[in-house]
């Protein structure tokens, strides 16, 4: 009886939820990216939606690890390089953000969900040439570690402030200063990257208060049967198809959220 009250009075969460699944699904990113806004829209705090979906990705990413990792796909060296800038970023985000805690920082969370949109709006639109520029490098593997941290401080700073960024920016990066990768190994090694990077920020943001756990539940119900759905339907919708529309809609609600529209 609890169950079936709970579905009902959370029944858009879940809609919300089954719909990113299925985008999840077909293009293998948009999680995040897509999630924290909508939650936003749908008049959830800045804080609680970032929170909240910090560990929506950790969750639905984890079995996504396991598979790649048994698999073989995961570069567990590329994925320590990457995640010794990240997981720095996201404790000194996060020591930045406690010293701040009793103000209302909403804007800053805001804005930098809106940049981290337009930059992955920006990847998913440019990521067919990012392989040809990453064939280009012929970086020391100094300067190459020297980048991956540097970038990894980015992309942990960021996903702490907007939980958006841990996947397309991830592989952008990886694509681009390990072209050794086979294309399998810069997916598996960017979810495995993702996975601790969002657990470690959505621990920080539960220490703050910022999660909502009958929320996170409603998502994972709707979305995990459909981002099985989602990647049966890859075949039949390409994503070079659902790559473009994505990002468009991404690029969309980075403007708006930059510019201050919408902001709860």
């Amino acid at each position: 009886m609890f169950v079936f009250e709970f579905i009902l009075s959370h029944l858009n969460f879940i809609f919300f939820g089954a719909m990113v699944g299925v985008i999840v699904g077909i293009t293998g990113v948009g999680g995040g990216a897509l999630m924290t806004p909508i939650l936003i829209l749908l008049g959830i705090p800045s804080k609680i939606a970032i929170g909240t979906d910090l560990f929506y990705a950790a969750i639905t990413k984890g079995s996504g690890m396991v598979t790649h990792a048994r698999q073989g796909h995961v570069k567990w060296d590329v994925v320590a390089k990457l995640a010794s800038g990240s997981i720095p970023g996201s404790i000194i985000t996060f020591l930045i953000l406690r010293q701040f805690e009793h103000v209302d920082y909403t804007d800053i969370l805001t804005k930098a969900l809106g940049i981290m949109l337009v930059i992955t709006a920006l990847v998913l639109f440019f990521r067919p040439h990012l392989k040809q520029l990453s064939v280009k490098q012929n970086l020391s593997p100094r300067t190459q570690l020297i980048l991956t941290i540097a970038l990894g401080l980015f992309v942990g700073s960021f996903v702490t402030l907007s939980s958006v960024g841990a996947g397309a920016l991830g592989t952008a990066i990886l694509m681009v200063l390990f072209p050794i990768l086979l294309p399998k190994e810069v997916v598996g090694s960017d979810i495995a990257h993702a996975v601790p990077l969002t657990f470690i920020a959505g621990m920080f943001h539960y220490s703050l208060g910022h999660v909502d756990w009958s929320l996170l539940i409603s998502l994972i119900i709707g979305s995990i049967p459909m981002v099985i759905l989602g990647a049966k339907l890859s075949t039949r919708i390409p994503s070079r198809i659902m790559h473009p529309f994505l990002a468009s809609l991404l690029l969309g609600l980075g403007i708006m959220y930059s510019l201050g529209i919408g902001l709860h």
